[in-house]
């Protein structure tokens, strides 16, 4: 009996001795991670300039080396001064290789001269992973409806701002991707998320999508498990050229 109480009591102080103990005094050095260290790249020179980790897709010249038609064919677009541009009816261009998280920077441009009106004038669009659309249009004084105009996800988030050139200026998208992950049910447990800047001014804040592009009918109901897919850009009869096209997989 009296080892069990002096056993309590040498207990007892420990544990009153440790609880009074202070906390080890923090440090500067304890919070500072140094490896591994921040990979070095080197970015572009000017504004929109690919850095150096970057894939680039289209540099002016050659469309054949990067992107096929939809049946992995030679594309039937037009490539001069230094672009390319949709020629109508040829159908849509498309990587051959497929992304699945990226920064993608891409330039284009709708024609100087005005023809038609709302979706009618200046419209194509940039997909992602095959399925995901941003829209491009000429949208300077040209309405449309809001979630189908240059910047948004089309029928799905307008764009924050109008932020269009003229027609026949050039313009820029840079586009931040997140792909989904898949429950085992095949819907979403993450759903794909995209962030755009409109020639520098953001228009698409991380917004999380609610399915593939639809032009008839609601996205959810389209939603398929899917991996990594091209980045495709649309002919949508218009002779809307793109230039300066690169990407970086994250």
């Amino acid at each position: 009996m009296k080892t069990n109480l002096l056993l309590i009591a040498v207990l007892f102080c420990s544990f009153t001795v440790f609880a009074q103990k202070e906390p080890e005094k923090m440090t500067p050095g304890m919070t500072e991670i140094w490896d591994p260290e921040v990979k070095v790249i080197q970015p572009g020179e000017n504004i929109g300039d690919a850095p150096s980790d970057a894939i680039v897709l289209f540099d002016g010249t050659n469309i054949d080396n990067e992107w096929t038609n939809s049946e992995g064919g030679k594309p039937g677009w037009i490539v001069a001064d230094g672009c390319v541009t949709v020629v109508k009816g040829t159908g849509v261009i498309k990587t051959k290789r497929a992304f699945e998280n990226f920064q993608l920077h891409i330039e284009w441009r709708t024609p100087s001269e005005v023809v038609g009106k709302s979706q009618g004038r200046g419209n194509s669009g940039v997909f992602l992973q095959e399925i995901y659309e941003v829209q491009v249009l000429d949208n300077y004084n040209n309405r449309t409806y809001r979630n189908g105009q240059a910047g948004s996800i089309y029928k799905q988030y307008a764009p924050l701002v109008n932020a269009c050139k003229k027609p026949g200026e050039w313009q820029s998208y840079d586009i931040i991707y997140t792909a989904p992950v898949f429950a085992n049910d095949g819907t979403y447990a993450y759903p794909p998320r995209v962030t755009v800047l409109h020639n520098g001014v953001l228009v698409q804040n991380n917004v999380s999508l609610r399915g593939p592009t639809e032009y008839i009918g609601i996205p959810e109901y389209s939603v398929k498990p899917h991996g990594a897919g091209s980045i495709v850009l649309q002919d949508h009869g218009n002779p809307v050229s793109y230039k300066n096209i690169w990407v970086r997989e994250l």
